[in-house]
């Protein structure tokens, strides 16, 4: 059919323009606008065939195949579809799986059902070289566009170069019509400024008794003395008023541990370290038996939910934030409760909190770095949480009176 298909290999793609713009291939160091360069690559193919897009087929790797923000967000896009194979580390680097042969898959499949008459392929590897080959076969003319090196020579196999029916390539300035890399030393470009309402949760000063108690505690502890069955003690630091998984990992097993004192309590499920304060202080009773957002919801509701999750929810944490709390204080009824939560700034009740951080978990922004909670975006999450909150009290009393 006379209409044009683009493969991107997301990988490929990216990283060689970290390459060019910040000097190494990983993509931590580049920022993308997705909009543009989805148009880019779509004008830019229409051009080249001189045939209409049918589609874009974006290769990528995740964690465990589940989505990240920047997937969620292209794959919602017209013409846009997203294919993820798994992200794996290995000896501190990360590995795609599953990503070469699935667009080898692609290619040689749309090329056997005749669904294009031109194949935009950008990628480097010379593992796609047979489905190059075997599209070519049933009559499909394979054009290859690489990113241009940094080194001026070339990033793709040159096989690969060589069996393409066209070569074309993306250089400085058309890469940087979407990419452009951060600025990590005064460089490239100016630093993004943090979202106000993040630094006013960071700079919230704590609740009087929490302040209290850090400071009744002892500058210096001596380490305390577990018991050990071989009759050699085991030291634990005593810094902490409730011992971490890493502090229980170093007993010996069937070694018991001294029990914690009640009133430890956790400040924050993203805070460092233990504060002393009466459990009664941390809650009020009113704002611990607020409802949640699963009892609240009907199973309609929650499948709309799910609906608008996968079709409009792009998976910035600030947007999942404002996302949540739009819908936890819309189905909450009693108005005077989200008053009362108002008054707790920047503390979110525990079970509210937690919930708040499983949702969060859908859009893949709690499963990278080593399976560890990222501390920026934990805090997004949560200033998106309380921006709802302040637009919902901030608006109710012009709504009572009118």
């Amino acid at each position: 059919m006379d209409r044009c298909i683009v493969l991107v290999d997301a990988g490929y793609l990216l990283g060689a323009a970290a390459s060019l713009l910040a000097g190494e291939p990983s993509r931590s160091r580049i920022t993308v606008d997705h909009s543009a360069l989805v148009q880019g690559l779509r004008d830019r193919a229409e051009s080249e065939t001189r045939q209409p897009l049918l589609r874009i087929y974006w290769f990528d790797g995740a964690p465990d195949r589940v989505p990240q923000p920047e997937h969620r967000r292209l794959r919602v896009m017209p013409r846009v579809t997203v294919r993820l194979g798994a992200l794996t580390r290995s000896d501190g680097r990360w590995a795609q799986k599953g990503v070469d042969a699935a667009m080898h898959a692609e290619l040689t499949e749309l090329a056997r059902n005749r669904a294009c008459s031109d194949i935009v392929l950008i990628t480097g590897d010379g593992d796609l070289l047979p489905g190059m080959m075997a599209a070519k076969e049933h009559g499909v003319a394979v054009h290859l566009w690489a990113v241009q090196a940094a080194d001026g020579d070339y990033n793709q196999s040159e096989d690969l170069v060589a069996e393409a029916d066209e070569r074309r390539v993306l250089d400085r300035a058309w890469i940087t019509r979407a990419v452009r890399a951060k600025d990590l030393g005064g460089v490239c470009a100016p630093p993004h400024a943090p979202r106000p309402e993040i630094a006013a949760i960071l700079s919230a000063p704590l609740p009087d008794s929490a302040l209290s108690g850090a400071a009744e505690r002892p500058a210096e502890e001596p380490e305390r003395t577990a018991p050990a069955t071989n009759g050699a003690p085991d030291r634990l630091p005593a810094t902490k008023g409730v011992p971490t998984p890493k502090d229980l990992a170093q007993l010996r097993a069937g070694t018991p541990h001294p029990q914690p004192p009640s009133s430890a309590t956790l400040r924050w499920s993203s805070d460092k370290g233990w504060v002393d304060r009466p459990g009664a202080a941390t809650e009020p009773p009113e704002v611990a038996a607020m409802p949640t957002l699963a009892q609240l919801t009907t199973a309609e509701q929650r499948w709309a939910d799910r609906e608008e999750d996968i079709t409009t929810v792009g998976g910035d944490p600030y947007e999942v934030g404002q996302v949540f709390a739009r819908r936890w204080m819309s189905r909450l009824g009693e108005q005077g409760q989200v008053q009362k939560l108002s008054g707790m700034y920047p503390r979110i009740p525990h079970r509210i909190d937690g919930e708040l951080l499983r949702y969060a978990a859908r859009f893949g922004l709690l499963a990278h770095k080593d399976d560890q909670i990222d501390e920026h975006d934990r805090y997004a999450i949560r200033a998106g949480f309380w921006r709802e909150v302040g637009v919902r009290t901030a608006t109710e009393p012009a709504s009572a009176g009118e």
